[in-house]
């Protein structure tokens, strides 16, 4: 019992730290600038490794009939409580409106990695340092010292970068654009950005209509959250590549760590861009997260899901996953 009880409050820590919280795809051609779709590229040694995301149309955020499904999967003894937690989420997602990607993008094959970050601080002198929010069995502590080298568990080059905030992820992007500026991408003439909501959960359903890519439940095995079924549920984040690839070839996007993207946050849809750009009004001190986390109720692994945190937040269950775009 005592141990439900803590299960349920750190769920709702979780949220109320980041407030937690398609449809068919229809390709498109690429542009002359693009290589073709389902192209795995790296631009140079450090940089991580992309994959091509074709153009295409789909159906962002949930109808009521959606939330209503994944609201009845929400179970456990204390259900009531995490049904509110869920529903609350669920709202965000709303209402559902069609997106049009007109363009062809890349999006990183997996998340940034603790040995990319590294070599990015190493060249650049870039200081990420300052407290981190740690979610542990005692719950959520900053202890001095904490950060990205120190995240509360052991972690190698091949994990996820933990602990970095949205200003720490724009500064690595700025870094990965200074090292084309003298070179023209032989794989995409264009700019590395962060991916904005509408391309990640584009890019997250790939051509799928369920609540996750590999269809309504949960599953076992799937992802890394607390009740995905892995080794490493509510533990840690898994190394990259540790689950099995979506439609379009992507690595871990639910669940491990949840990602930052570009948008400022809204707690609804209305007035959302349908042409795939990042929202830039509302809140911009927050920002937009998506996938989950090891920490995360399955609920939260959803190609819907979304959550938001102030952007100097650094904690061990947020990273991110760079895209590009043409000029």
């Amino acid at each position: 019992m005592v141990k439900l009880k803590h299960n349920l409050y750190m769920s709702a820590l979780v949220f109320a730290v980041i407030f937690a919280f398609s449809r068919t795809v229809s390709a498109g051609e690429p542009t002359a600038s693009f290589a073709p779709a389902g192209q795995v590229f790296r631009d140079c040694p450090d940089c991580p490794e992309m994959i091509v995301i074709p153009a295409g149309k789909f159906a962002m955020g949930s109808t009521d009939a959606d939330s209503a499904r994944d609201l009845a999967a929400v179970t456990g003894k204390f259900i009531g409580a995490a049904r509110r937690i869920a529903s609350d989420a669920f709202a965000t997602e709303h209402p559902q409106h069609v997106v049009t990607i007109g363009h062809p993008f890349a999006l990183g094959k997996e998340l940034v990695t603790r040995g990319e970050f590294g070599r990015f601080v190493s060249e650049t002198g870039y200081s990420a340092d300052g407290a981190c929010l740690l979610s542990g069995e005692d719950g959520f502590q900053t202890p001095p010292g904490s950060g990205w080298q120190n995240p509360g568990f052991v972690q190698a080059d091949r994990d996820p970068v933990v602990c970095v905030n949205w200003k720490d992820a724009q500064a690595y992007v700025s870094w990965l654009n200074g090292k084309l500026q003298n070179q023209e991408s032989a794989n995409m003439a264009g700019s590395y950005v962060l991916p904005t909501e509408a391309q990640w959960e584009y890019a997250a359903r790939a051509g799928t209509n369920t609540a996750r890519w590999w269809g309504d439940s949960i599953g076992s095995g799937n992802a890394d959250c607390k009740g995905c079924g892995s080794q490493w549920d509510n533990v840690k984040p898994a190394p990259a590549g540790s689950f099995r690839p979506n439609g379009f070839g992507l690595y871990e996007m639910m669940g491990d760590v949840f990602e930052w993207v570009e948008d400022c946050w809204n707690a609804d849809y209305v007035g959302a861009p349908e042409d795939g750009s990042p929202r830039t009004d509302g809140n911009c001190k927050e920002h937009v997260l998506r996938g989950g986390s090891w920490t995360s109720d399955t609920f939260a692994e959803r190609s819907a899901g979304r959550s938001k945190s102030d952007e100097g937040l650094r904690a061990n269950f947020i990273g991110f996953r760079v895209a590009k775009v043409s000029r």
